[in-house]
């Protein structure tokens, strides 16, 4: 009879440092996949401390407290076998996954490829492992590996699949960046071609910090087909039956295997869970194929995500926005309101004397149609006595970008008194490009617990609105927003353009120098203008101490500020 076997990836949501939570989560995904007929469920990376601890894995007892919830979730394991991840302190800690089995750890694998490069640390904290188990459940052999040993080619997978494993079960917090679902999903299918084994593959989904991890947990078969997909930025439970019986047929027909296979390798141990496979009354499950998202609504999707869980896990309930009626703040309102509800967002309207009434319609209209609570509170007192009281100390100067900065920190006041009052978090407005060239006013602007869109460029930002006003639910912004030419409104006929190229010019730039780290003569290879490219680097490089200062920010794109590029604030190296 062929061989079956039935897995579960449990893509939940975990939260740093909620052991007890965590952990009871895993206990009711458990008994769901025991009840959906699971051989084995897998959770992601890390799952009963969240993903990434980071210091907290200097704390011994948060160590211990960790390995309780762990004995606690393996005492709930009965009938079915569970890979939960947790820091191991065998020695050393380790990133670790245990193998749960009738109410026990049966078994555990540490991770082998400790990354350290963008948004990774884990060298810093993590010893490695150096051992390969194989596991016998069913009467199915699966090899456990963790995140980024999957992105290797050779050991721990080669090994584990030379001693025999038919099906690879990768554990995952893999942070998410536009366009990496697709690498992923190459990847993992070359690993299933090129060694002849099922590979699953169990991420994590939710925001942390910056990051959000985006879900999208996949199976591919032994010759690299897709067998199920789980749904991005959502809790899902994946199940799945594999065709194990296949694996054998496949490498029947493959010779080099033959001259690989034999004494099991130094560091591989295989170890007899359940040699038995579930009685098979199951019928076979329709394949959990749940449709990619497309660009756009895959990065509109991790914005609402990362600021969901940003406000909901910092045990915030409301929101404010000082809405400009510009595009920035508009987009921002959006992502507020989609991922924490109408009722939980509020929209401040600061006008000045320069002002437009176009733009203050524009953010009136933009509140009603979201159907926020509205507020306008007029700085133009404030401004006034300011610029009375620094009358004397700006005597015989011409105005200039203090005054017009003063209007931006009156309206940080603002905001900030409003959330000390109400307890409101500030959701700062401003884009990568701002953020990149410092077009932005410290402590101003800037000011904020969290800046939604700080990684986005902003002819990305104008991408999102379209694609926002495109969904089922009608069009939110008014097209006045998006024709308008981009301005701070601090001057009388100001425009950004006055202080930067055109942005369809700028974010290619910014895109060459700072995600792509391209030298000043790759650039002009490119075709950029010389003049324009030397002012982008100068702006870019002379503004590392304002993001310093900045709030944490979704990140959405390969390269995001902070975590990824990290350039000394003095800094004289230039490069042309």
């Amino acid at each position: 009879m062929a061989r079956k076997f039935r897995i579960a990836l449990a893509q939940i949501n975990t939260t740093v440092g909620d052991l007890p939570g965590n952990a009871a989560k895993v206990i009711e995904y458990i008994e769901e996949a025991k009840a959906q007929g699971s051989d084995l469920v897998a959770f992601p990376e890390l799952t009963i401390t969240g993903y990434p601890p980071e210091d907290l894995l200097l704390k011994p007892q948060f160590i211990q407290d960790n390995q309780h919830y762990l004995q606690q979730v393996a005492r709930a394991v009965r009938g079915i076998v569970a890979v939960v991840g947790f820091v191991d302190s065998e020695g050393d800690i380790h990133n670790a996954a245990a193998v749960l089995h009738q109410g026990r750890v049966a078994g555990v694998y540490h991770k082998h490829f400790l990354p350290t490069y963008g948004v990774f640390d884990e060298d810093r904290y993590f010893a490695r492992g150096q051992e390969f188990p194989v596991f016998m459940v069913s009467g199915v052999a699966i090899g456990v590996n963790i995140c980024e040993d999957i992105w290797y080619p050779g050991p721990p997978t080669s090994l584990q699949c030379q001693a025999g494993a038919e099906v690879i079960v990768n554990i995952n917090s893999s942070p998410y960046h536009a366009g990496k679902r697709g690498f992923r999903e190459r990847m993992l299918a070359t690993r299933a071609t090129d060694y002849e084994v099922i590979v699953t593959y169990t991420n994590l989904v939710g925001g942390q910090d910056e990051l959000v991890f985006d879900g999208g947990s996949m199976v591919f078969d032994q010759q690299g087909n897709l067998v199920a997909r789980g749904k991005q930025f959502e809790e899902d439970l994946v199940v799945a039956d594999l065709d194990v019986e296949g694996v054998f047929r496949h490498r029947l027909h493959d010779p080099r295997r033959r001259k690989e296979v034999g004494a099991i390798p130094p560091g591989v141990e295989r170890i007899e869970l359940s040699g038995t496979p579930l009685a098979d009354g199951r019928l076979t499950l329709a394949p959990h194929k749940a449709e990619p998202l497309l660009r756009n609504a895959e990065v509109y999707s991790a914005l609402v995500t990362g600021t969901r869980d940003y406000v909901a896990k910092n045990g915030f309930r409301k929101v404010v926005i000082g809405l400009s009626g510009g595009v920035d703040s508009t987009l921002t309102a959006c992502v507020a309101v989609d991922a924490l509800g109408a009722e939980n967002v509020v929209g401040v309207s600061m006008p000045s004397r320069y002002s437009s009434l176009s733009s203050r319609e524009d953010a009136q209209v933009l509140a009603d149609n979201l159907g926020i609570r509205s507020m306008t509170i007029p700085i133009e007192p404030a401004f006034k006595t300011s610029l009375e009281m620094l009358g004397e100390a700006f005597a015989g100067t011409e105005p200039n970008v203090a005054e017009e900065n003063l209007q931006a920190r009156i309206r940080g006041n603002i905001l900030m008194g409003l959330s000390n009052k109400f307890g409101w978090l500030v959701l700062t407005t401003g884009n990568k490009s701002e953020f990149a060239t410092g077009y932005c006013t410290l402590y101003g602007d800037m000011a904020g617990g969290f800046a939604v869109i700080k990684d986005v460029p902003k002819t990305l930002v104008y991408e999102l609105c379209r694609y926002r006003n495109s969904r089922g639910d009608g069009a939110v912004i008014p097209e006045s927003v998006m024709v308008k030419e981009p301005s701070a409104e601090l001057r009388p006929g100001q425009r950004d353009s006055d202080s930067l190229p055109p942005y369809e010019v700028l974010d290619p730039i910014l895109h060459a120098y700072v995600e792509e780290d391209r030298s000043f003569d790759e650039m002009l290879s490119l075709g950029f203008d010389e003049a324009t490219v030397k002012r982008v680097m100068r702006l870019v490089d002379g503004s590392e101490y304002k993001r310093r200062q900045a709030p944490p920010g979704v990140k959405i794109t390969p390269r995001a500020f902070g975590r990824d590029r990290r350039l000394p604030i003095v800094n004289h190296y230039r490069g042309f």
